[in-house]
């Protein structure tokens, strides 16, 4: 149980506006809190909550065959995660991880409840489905990135990206830019360099700063 307060929760989540519907989910939701780089879940844990971002950010990835990660999107206050929506039927696992970006808090809803609650609560339901189209253009903007955009636009986006939550300082290192874009760490740091060159970036230690 929650000690979040309807406002408190609204504010955050204003798409399920019917207070018996936040009512409940405060009732039943499990409060979690994440330090920065925890995972949340990985690749083949079972599926057993949907996530309520309150503060924060996660990172969503999946992996191929080889252990490279792909960054599929990011979960921002105010929403869920779709991949855990598709597990609602059934002992699923998880072919995803998540991991938090900073320190983060968020509400674990158990996962065989939200088929009842889409049925019950039309605005939990109206959030569910704007989930999954918030999340199917993301998938299919990654997926374009991928089939028609070079990797310096790619990465160039990723940033911009990131600028949204963290502003024009972005603090990460080559290495985690190139194991989000399923790269190497060299060609990261050659195609950033040649950002800088071009007058778009200034690179420091373990900061980038766009310009």
């Amino acid at each position: 149980m929650s000690n979040l307060s309807v406002a408190e929760f609204q504010q955050v989540f204003p798409d399920i506006y019917e207070r018996s519907t936040v009512e409940v989910i405060l009732e039943t939701a499990k409060l979690k809190k994440l330090r920065a780089d925890d995972w949340m879940v990985d690749i083949g844990d079972p599926i057993v909550y949907m996530p309520l971002l309150l503060k924060g950010q996660l990172r969503i990835l999946r992996e191929d065959e080889e252990g490279h990660e792909l960054l599929l999107y990011y979960i921002r206050p105010g929403e869920t995660c779709a991949m855990s929506l598709t597990c609602c039927s059934g002992n699923a696992v998880s072919n995803i991880r998540a991991i938090a970006e900073d320190d983060s808090e968020l509400l674990l809803l158990p996962i065989q409840i939200i088929d009842e609650w889409t049925t019950k609560y039309p605005s939990f339901k109206s959030f569910i489905l704007k989930t999954y189209q918030r999340r199917f253009e993301e998938l299919l903007n990654t997926i374009d990135s991928i089939a028609f955009h070079n990797l310096d636009d790619r990465l160039m986006q990723l940033l911009m990206q990131k600028s949204e939550k963290e502003g024009s300082v972005l603090k990460t290192t080559h290495l985690e830019l190139a194991n989000q874009l399923n790269s190497s760490r060299e060609v990261i740091s050659r195609l950033l360099k040649q950002m800088e060159r071009k007058g778009k970036i200034q690179m420091g230690r373990n900061k980038i700063t766009l310009l």
